[in-house]
């Protein structure tokens, strides 16, 4: 597994973390190395997690926002707490990390709400993300500033 997939899902578990605790003032990189799942992850993966995760808190008001937005007929609270963790990664990533091409997030949202939530969890993460690219004013595929090929 490539060590961007490991830190999402570290970032993952985090956000999970945090949220079923209510807060979000945990050190983020002691956090991350006492997560139970910190063997199984590269120690190379960490610091892109707390980059992320960190993103996703700063911006956690706004990314709410867009779930509530687009998550039609579903309050904030009655999605899995799994499910919104790996909404908020996506959207943030989608929404403010122009190095990351939009389809990667998505993909890899889908795949991680696959692996670690319900059965329909993928299509309903599949769902909301593809209405929050519409919004995106930047190549799908590439990189933001990439020159086309």
């Amino acid at each position: 597994m490539n060590l961007r997939r490991q830190a999402r899902e570290i970032a993952i578990q985090y956000l999970y973390r945090c949220d079923l605790a209510g807060t979000e003032d945990l050190p983020v990189e002691e956090e991350i190395s006492a997560l139970p799942t910190a063997g199984q992850h590269a120690a190379a993966a960490r610091p892109f997690a707390a980059e992320l995760a960190r993103g996703v808190i700063a911006r956690r008001e706004l990314l709410d926002e867009k779930i509530r937005h687009y998550a039609q007929n579903w309050s904030l609270e009655r999605i899995a707490a799994v499910d919104r963790a790996i909404l908020r990664l996506a959207i943030y990533e989608l929404l403010f990390r122009d190095d990351i091409p939009p389809v990667v997030s998505i993909n890899e949202a889908i795949d991680l709400a696959k692996n670690y939530s319900t059965a329909d969890s993928g299509r309903f993460v599949n769902g909301i993300l593809d209405r929050v690219k519409f919004e995106l004013k930047r190549p799908l595929r590439t990189p933001a500033g990439t020159p086309p090929a």
